[in-house]
């Protein structure tokens, strides 16, 4: 099947190679979307003197002001004007003669110019000057039929609604759709492209983010990558942190191609590490490329340079992004186009936090940083992000829910190391939380004599950790017990919190050892028999008959 280009390479990857020749594509959108400025991309893009193209308006779009504003964008190239493109009006042939007018002006038009691909803008508006449906459906097959003799590409511009593809007659007949539209969110306006028929043809599904720019539609494919079925080399090796200390700590650094979060509050160094991160390549003859989403060239210049580094370095690529109107997916294309002409090994983008700004919906992120993760994986980058949080155990917002309810607030005589007695006043309402929610885990996961054994051992754990004895040797010995309890503590807790009251209201886990067959008094399908409760009740009250006894002499 023959193809056209439309212009922008990611476009024709888009419709699967290209618009499809010698076929009808109708381009809906609403106004300002950048329909006509994709149909002149795709005229001035296929336009040759043996088989020019032709432009036709309608009643919507001034001639003059096609002309004007068209020759701002860089395909416009005035020295095809006459030549192999050529603009004209059907305005007059649909207000004085109607429908058939326009069919006979086109005619006469293809006869003298021989075109290889047409455009009309606005089709939708020669609907109003049908006189029934019956007559615009003929003009519809008339008009369908002499392109298909004559081998002519056909785009149909109009401003149609999302609903209408439904009950207009032009969505049958057209080969192609290709929809364009803008959707808010929040401060955002974003432009979505999308193919919402190809006949005979496969093509990239989903919605497609563009851009209108000087050099016409820059489209940007939807990054959701599949599973890929084969395998890819993997060496293996580990590259360096560029951190000395934490490169023992991981045992030689990171495993080439893999990805690492580098997660943590404000200024704790995570932008830092993401720098020696690439530096360190850099001295290894690895090109590295540092997005930063969160200073400016200069002002990371300035952080840079105090650690020796020089922000020119040939081997590292620095992309400084602002994330005030940033598109995911441009950004992402633009990263893998720096990879490939660099020949990154390392990539650090900084920071996740203005990815998940900037993108549309949870999914699309997803899809993104998965088929992102996949791409550097296959190509050996190694690839780091950083995550801004307010803390990475989220205890502040507990702080914060517990604080608001009253919770963890205690009023206390305690004994200090040195003999006297103070009084105390504290609040921990994060503190409270968690502990609640940890206890009503270890009620599920722990069994009862390690949970009696590890309950009289708190007091004395406590004591410690508030004497200042935290490297004593017995202070270590109750860690190892305690950690050991805690392997299977794990779960869910819902908790409810009023009046200063931390109340569980649900608990599960997997690892629970609490069972609806065994508790039940009814049948328990064979966990146990109550009449084995008479061998250790008289075991038990052995001592007691002793003592009893002796009470009677």
């Amino acid at each position: 099947m023959d193809r056209l280009s439309s212009g922008n390479s990611r476009l024709d990857a888009v419709l699967g190679g290209g618009l499809v020749s010698d076929a009808i594509t109708l381009v809906v959108g609403a106004p300002g979307t950048g329909k006509t400025i994709l149909a002149e991309q795709c005229l001035f893009a296929n336009a040759t003197p043996e088989r020019p193209g032709l432009y036709l308006s309608t009643v919507s779009e001034p001639f003059d002001k096609l002309l004007r504003y068209g020759q701002a964008l860089e395909f416009f190239d005035l020295t095809k004007l006459g030549r192999s493109v050529f603009y004209d009006d059907l305005g007059d042939a649909v207000h004085h003669e109607g429908l058939p007018g326009v069919l006979e002006r086109i005619d006469a038009l293809m006869k003298e110019h021989q075109p290889g691909i047409i455009v009309i803008d606005s089709f939708k508006a020669l609907r109003t000057f049908a006189t029934d449906d019956a007559e615009f459906r003929r003009f519809l097959h008339d008009l369908a039929g002499r392109s298909s003799v004559l081998a002519v590409s056909s785009l149909w511009v109009g401003e149609y609604e999302p609903g209408e593809a439904t009950n207009s007659p032009e969505f049958a007949v057209a080969d192609a759709v290709i929809g364009l539209e803008t959707r808010r969110s929040a401060e955002r306006s974003i432009r979505y492209l999308s193919v919402r028929k190809l006949r005979g043809s496969d093509f990239l599904s989903g919605d497609h983010v563009y851009r209108v720019t000087a050099g016409g539609l820059v489209v940007f494919p939807r990054l959701a990558d599949l599973r890929a079925d084969v395998g890819y080399p993997s060496s293996g090796e580990r590259v360096s942190t560029g951190i000395a200390a934490l490169d023992d700590a991981l045992e030689e650094g990171y495993w080439s191609g893999s990805t690492t979060l580098i997660a943590g509050p404000s200024g704790a160094g995570k932008s830092l590490m993401g720098l020696h991160f690439v530096f360190a390549g850099a001295a290894r003859d690895e090109p590295g490329i540092f997005v930063t989403l969160q200073e400016n060239r200069t002002q990371l210049a300035r952080v840079i340079s105090r650690f020796g580094w020089s922000i020119d370095d040939p081997k590292i690529t620095i992309m400084d992004c602002s994330p005030v109107d940033l598109y995911v997916d441009e950004l992402v294309y633009d990263v893998l186009d720096e990879i490939e002409k660099a020949g990154a090994r390392r990539l650090v983008i900084d920071s996740l936090n203005d990815l998940i700004v900037a993108a549309p919906d949870s999914t699309r992120l997803r899809e993104f940083l998965y088929s992102l993760v996949q791409r550097c994986a296959h190509l050996g980058v190694s690839l780091m992000f950083t995550y801004e949080t307010a803390e990475l155990f989220r205890i502040t917002r507990l702080n914060e829910l517990g604080g608001e309810n009253g919770i963890g607030r205690v009023d206390l005589v305690e004994n200090r190391f040195v003999g006297m007695k103070s009084r105390g006043i504290y609040e921990t309402p994060g503190g409270t939380i968690l502990y609640v929610a940890h206890r009503a885990i270890e009620s599920l996961t722990l069994d009862r004599e390690a949970m009696h054994l590890k309950d009289s051992l708190m007091p004395r754990y406590a004591e410690l950790v508030y004497y200042g004895f935290w490297f004593s040797p017995e202070r270590e010995m109750l860690q190892a017990l305690i950690d050991k309890s805690q392997e299977h503590v794990e779960g869910e807790v819902t908790l409810k919190l009023y009046k200063g009251n931390v109340i569980v209201i649900g608990r599960s886990s997997p690892k629970s050892l609490y069972s609806d067959k065994i508790v039940t008094f009814e049948d328990d399908a064979g966990a146990y028999d109550q009449k084995d409760a008479e061998g250790f009740i008289k075991l038990n009250a052995l001592r007691l008959r002793l003592l009893g006894k002796r009470r009677d002499r």
